[in-house]
């Protein structure tokens, strides 16, 4: 029976944002990443704006704030009150909530490719399932986010119409080089900062306590996931391919 429902964790810069759409496109399911928010808002009642700021891959969202709260002292996180300046209260349990009833109707009804929000988890006794968790070491997905933005696209990357080959680097591509950076397809360098090293900190630390918040788990944790996969070596085609295989064998 092949799996019609695919869940993919996605450390950042490991390019989950372009395998994600690509594992939908060959296994002729939709990939639901930007819609999952658009849909709670319409069912909450809420903007959009407000549903990003409490949504788990939102770049300002409520993992940040929980992220910043882990390391001030004294603060008890299971009974934070989460305050957002000009925008509606709404609580974070609340929208995460609508979030797992978003991912069960997906599940039970057509299926996708489901990218964050700890879906793994919230499907984890989903018997058509296939959990799959994207990542590498720091230092190559530093490289890869900094050959993103020397191209101009930031991170994650939305050239869906790229080459195969470009979509893949720096994985196909060298490390290293005269300056310390990355060298891409065509000889682009992207060569990582301070900048980058935060912008990756940063995201790395608010999806991990998003996921440790609202669920105890580490989103890194191998024993939540049928497939591990290191999408800063192995080409964005090639692990699609992977994940296909895997989903139809299911």
């Amino acid at each position: 029976m092949s799996a019609r429902v695919v869940t993919i964790s996605a450390a950042f810069g490991a390019r989950g944002d372009l395998v994600g759409p690509a594992v939908a496109d060959r296994l002729a399911l939709p990939f639901l990443d930007r819609a999952i928010p658009v849909q709670v808002a319409g069912e909450i009642g809420c903007t959009l704006e407000e549903a990003l700021a409490h949504d788990g891959r939102a770049e300002s969202g409520i993992g940040r704030i929980l992220a910043g709260a882990a390391r001030l002292p004294n603060v008890a996180l299971g009974a934070m009150d989460v305050y957002l300046p000009e925008q509606a209260i709404l609580r974070p349990e609340e929208f995460v909530e609508h979030t797992e009833r978003f991912i069960h109707r997906t599940a039970e009804h057509g299926g996708g490719v489901l990218l964050g929000r700890a879906a793994a988890i919230v499907l984890a006794d989903h018997p058509g399932a296939l959990h799959v968790r994207l990542d590498g070491p720091r230092k190559r997905r530093l490289a890869v986010v900094a050959w993103e933005l020397a191209k101009g696209t930031g991170e994650p990357a939305k050239a869906a119409g790229a080459p195969a080959k470009a979509a893949g680097a720096p994985a196909g591509g060298r490390a290293g080089g005269a300056a310390g950076g990355t060298r891409g397809p065509g000889g682009a360098t992207g060569t990582p900062d301070r900048d980058v090293e935060r912008m990756l900190d940063d995201n790395d630390r608010a999806r991990t306590a998003y996921v440790k918040h609202f669920y105890g788990a580490d989103p890194a944790d191998p024993r939540l996931y049928h497939l591990v996969i290191d999408t800063t070596r192995l080409p964005v085609p090639a692990a699609a391919d992977v994940i296909a295989a895997a989903a139809r064998g299911l």
